[in-house]
């Protein structure tokens, strides 16, 4: 899977600009706050159909502008494609200049990882960016997935709001039955799948870090949830009406799921250095692309975001020597990021981007 062309008109600080990507690493370089990583939001775009930095589209529209627009070329094993996304009082997304409807159709048609110095922080931060990593790996390869999720978050507010109802209004606790119901049915959906890929995970990410470790290390991962199924799902919410009508919220189910990573045996949340909790992202991130080269045959697009400057040289040949079967788009300060590796450069200016030569 590669792109090969990508135009941005109004998005972020560019007018207008075009670029042709190779095949194998494409560096884009340049002082900050020049545009770099505008670049890998828009190829994220046009692939999850979301921005990795905000949730408001009108942050996306060069200033004093009504709209932004992207056009995007790419080459699959099987096929090749063409994404326009438009964003601008209505959002409209075409594929091969089909308009489509619901935000599942543009999934899978561009495969992406995002790699940002945020994502250092997965492990250490709270449950929520872990169930993210999982949502955003998931909804790209099952469909289903993302259209349960989307479903269990809208009935999950809808229970909350009537729980408030109950301890504000009076209202009747019968209702809850209806959004029990549907949050049981959606609920054991979403966890069948989340348990599915941790194993996927799981099965290419022990030999990955040993690689990278020089067998030092053991990794394992354990998924974390209350929910075990549908039925006895139902009965704990059954048992705590009483409570979550006190709280005002659902204090029970797959929205507070998450997973711990164990180095030798012990939670790297509690005995982790800052080198283990980095080396173990890395596996994580790689283990990603694997369990996407498994589901489709191909390597996703690795969108690095200024990541190379938080590893050491060590760190950085090993998951290069993982990524040359991939297109890979970074950014950095500086060109010569890698060494003993052939890789196109583009220098960006003031929103402005160069083809230099080939390293």
């Amino acid at each position: 899977m590669n792109i090969t062309k990508l135009k941005l008109e109004n998005f972020r600080n560019y007018d207008s600009q075009e670029i042709e990507f190779n095949k194998g690493i494409n560096v884009i370089y340049g002082d900050n706050a020049q545009g770099k990583t505008n670049i890998l939001e828009a190829i994220f775009l046009c692939s999850m159909g979301k921005s990795f930095r905000t949730s408001k589209d009108k942050e996306l529209i060069k200033i004093n502008k009504d709209f932004a627009k992207l056009n995007i070329e790419y080459e699959k094993s099987d096929r090749e494609g063409k994404i326009e996304y438009i964003i601008s009082e209505k959002k409209s997304i075409a594929i091969n200049g089909v308009k489509i409807k619901k935000l599942s159709e543009l999934l899978g048609n561009i495969n992406s990882i995002i790699f940002s110095p945020d994502d250092m922080e997965i492990l250490k931060d709270g449950p929520q960016k872990r169930r993210k990593f999982l949502n955003m790996l998931i909804s790209q390869l099952r469909p289903r997935y993302l259209f349960n999720l989307n479903a269990y978050n809208k009935t999950l507010e809808q229970r909350n709001n009537y729980l408030r109802q109950i301890k504000l209004e009076n209202k009747s606790k019968n209702m809850l039955e209806i959004w029990n119901e549907k949050l049981a049915n959606h609920a054991q959906i979403i966890y069948d799948y989340r348990r599915e890929f941790v194993d996927k995970i799981l099965n290419k990410i022990i030999d990955i870090h040993k690689n990278i470790t020089d067998n030092l290390e053991e990794i394992n991962i354990k998924y974390i949830s209350d929910f075990k199924d549908r039925e006895s799902y139902i009965k704990r919410l059954n048992e705590k009406v009483e409570n979550d009508v006190y709280k005002g919220y659902t204090s029970s189910g797959i929205h507070r799921d998450d997973f711990e990573v164990y180095l030798n045996g012990k939670n790297i949340n509690l005995y982790g250095s800052q080198g283990q909790f980095r080396t173990a992202i890395l596996s994580l991130k790689l283990a990603e692309l694997y369990v996407i080269y498994d589901e489709i045959g191909e390597y996703p697009i690795l969108l690095l975001d200024d990541f190379m400057s938080e590893l050491d040289e060590k760190r950085r040949r090993k998951f290069v020597e993982n990524i040359t079967d991939a297109q890979v788009i970074l950014t950095g300060t500086h060109k010569l990021l890698l060494e003993n590796f052939n890789y196109n450069i583009y220098n960006v200016k003031d929103g402005q981007v160069k083809k230099e030569e080939q390293f």
